[in-house]
């Protein structure tokens, strides 16, 4: 491999210079008020069109607050950097309150917009949608069309945006405060350390089970201290939302989540019950991993536990030449543009005390870029977490020659993309390993990620469902939480698992965001979505790239089940869909029992 070396710290000046004490940032943020002032009294004064003729009206609108918009998400995505990379940025904290109500009187005031437009005539409506500025924003001007008829009136829903300020996003940001404050003590090596819960959530796959017992321990006790807080934090969270349902007339829980992924409740209903149909390969792997590790079943603290130590270590840069070789074989463009992503200083991947657990991608509109979070400490499984975000950012520059407004995709698409990139490097891991130890610790990984999308997800679905039911009774106390967690654990693991993480409704991230209700299913979704794209790929190999981008560049303007039929030609609302995909997976797991086999 060529020797290189890239930054392990992202460049964040180059959009705001001096972090959340940025005087540009400052400017922004007063420039956007003025303009968010000045568009909301456009939008106020907007009345429902009668006449084709106001075609360019209602496009300029649109553009003005399309690009407002992105002007929001910039300095967002700015703090979410600033927040992630240290915990203790109090002042990012400030900034962030700042943004969300930018955010809420912004919605608010496009919401009216939209409403009067969904108000205009029929005839009106399909003589705007063969305009010249209006015909490439069909769906999107469809489905706002749709919404508008379902929500309640345009006070109403504007009183809803302005309360959820300090009644509804108060809440997340309350949940982030406490965890951002907490801290676990655990012997390491002889070492008393004092983490913080994402530095000691990494310790669950350290191959020593005391260690692993211990911070199970120790993680469990810190949730449970604080329990009745985030109790209060979910129950508020959940009541915010099951209020605003109610009003606006909808019984289904899941039916804000279905229409953000612009997805039918007959493809989540199949999905789930193609897993549900073949989980025993899976609960095999679970039992032959026990086995190595020398007991009878799991504990939970088990899950992440490697049965075989993998040799291979990777420094960063190496990492990233592993990345950029394997996506050349599928996608030169996708190599080439990760070799930007790396050298420009897209991604924070230091190991370092301070910083927020997980990681993530996310967008600069106006910049045009993208922003990589995560931890990297030389794992196989680090460079496939790397991959995957990497896949995120690809799909944003894939969909830079289209709209912005056809750019906003939904989370399971979004998925997609990423759960792509990240098996083109697992695979490709597995297949370079130099030993059947190390190959056996690598397919071992690759089926953890199956055991996560197939298990992880189908307890957090189960358990938020059941939540979210019960909470239309009334507050639903921390013990039954726990009781609910319980329950769905053992039954997403088919009873697999001797122990389960009743805390795991607090501890996860989650289940406590506001911008997206039911932050789980589109994973799943992502996943074995991805695994068709991915079969089709490895048969073409660099002839599937135009084809993969046209894929990319539908996935905001269509619903989920046309954007299969037209690129892949299968019908996902049947779970022979869905089954194709988790049979990949069950080979994987054929293969892993091979290997481990006595």
């Amino acid at each position: 491999m060529t020797k290189t070396s890239y930054p392990v710290v992202w460049d964040l000046d180059v959009f705001f210079k001096g972090g959340s004490d940025s005087e540009e940032l400052r400017r922004h943020l007063d420039e956007t008020k003025e303009r968010l002032a000045s568009i909301a009294e456009k939008f106020n004064k907007f009345e429902t069109p009668t006449s084709v003729n106001q075609a360019e009206e209602v496009s300029n609108l649109i553009e003005e607050g399309s690009n407002l918009a992105q002007h929001i998400r910039q300095a967002g995505a700015f703090i979410s950097c600033l927040e992630a990379q240290d915990m203790s940025d109090h002042k990012a904290s400030t900034l962030r309150s700042e943004v969300t109500e930018l955010s809420a009187t912004y919605g608010a005031a496009f919401n009216s917009f939209k409403q009067k437009l969904a108000q205009t005539d029929e005839n009106v409506w399909q003589e705007f949608l063969e305009h010249d500025k209006l015909a490439e924003l069909t769906f999107v001007l469809n489905e706002w069309r749709d919404a508008a008829q379902e929500q309640l009136s345009e006070d109403e829903e504007a009183l809803i945006s302005s309360l959820s300020v300090d009644g509804y996003h108060a809440w997340g940001q309350m949940y982030n405060t406490i965890v951002g404050g907490m801290t676990v003590n655990v012997t390491v090596d002889g070492e008393e350390k004092e983490l913080s819960v994402g530095q000691a959530n990494n310790l669950l796959s350290h191959e020593n089970p005391e260690v692993r017992k211990q911070v199970y321990e120790k993680l469990e006790a810190s949730w449970k201290e604080k329990e009745s807080l985030f109790a209060n934090t979910l129950n508020h969270l959940a009541g915010f939302r099951l209020n605003v349902y109610k009003k606006r007339g909808w019984d289904n829980v899941l039916k804000e989540p279905l229409d953000i992924n612009r997805m039918q409740q007959e493809t989540l209903d199949a999905m789930w019950g193609a897993i549900t149909k073949h989980k025993q390969p899976f609960v095999d792997f679970l039992y032959r991993k026990a086995e190595l590790l020398g007991k009878d079943k799991l504990e939970w603290y088990d899950l992440g536990a490697p049965t075989q130590e993998n040799s291979q270590k990777l420094s960063y840069d190496e990492g990233a030449q592993f990345i950029l070789k394997h996506f050349e074989e599928f996608s030169p463009i996708m190599a080439k543009f990760s070799k930007t992503a790396f050298e420009e200083g897209w991604i924070e991947a230091e190991d370092r005390s301070g910083k927020r657990p997980g990681g993530f991608c996310t967008g600069f509109p106006l910049s045009e870029q993208s922003r990589i979070f995560m931890t990297y400490s030389g794992s196989m499984s680090n460079v496939a977490t790397l991959a995957h975000e990497l896949g995120h950012a690809y799909h944003s520059y894939a969909l830079k020659p289209v709209h912005p407004l056809n750019r906003r995709y939904a989370m399971n698409v979004a998925e997609t993309a990423s759960t792509f990139a990240e098996m083109i490097v697992a695979d490709a891991a597995v297949k370079a390993a130099d030993t059947k130890e190390d190959q056996i610790a690598l397919l071992e990984d690759k089926l953890q990620r199956s055991v996560a999308f197939f298990m992880n997800i189908h307890s957090r679905f189960l358990f938020e469902t059941r939540f979210y039911e019960e909470r239309k009774n009334g507050f639903v106390p921390a013990s039954r939480l726990n009781e609910l967690t319980d329950e769905a654990q053992r039954e997403a693991y088919c009873d697999a698992v001797n122990s389960t993480s009743p805390s795991y409704w607090s501890n996860k991230l989650h289940f406590h965001i506001t911008g997206v209700p039911f932050y789980n299913f589109p994973y799943t979704f992502g996943y074995l979505f991805s695994l068709s794209i991915y079969a089709k790929a490895l048969e073409e190999g660099t002839n599937y790239e135009d084809q993969y981008i046209a894929l990319l560049q539908d996935t905001a303007r269509m619903s989920v089940e046309d954007l299969a039929m037209k690129h892949l030609g299968e019908d996902i609302t049947k779970e022979a869909f869905w089954e194709k995909g988790i049979e990949l997976c069950k080979k994987d797991v054929a293969e892993y029992l091979e290997l481990t086999s006595k």
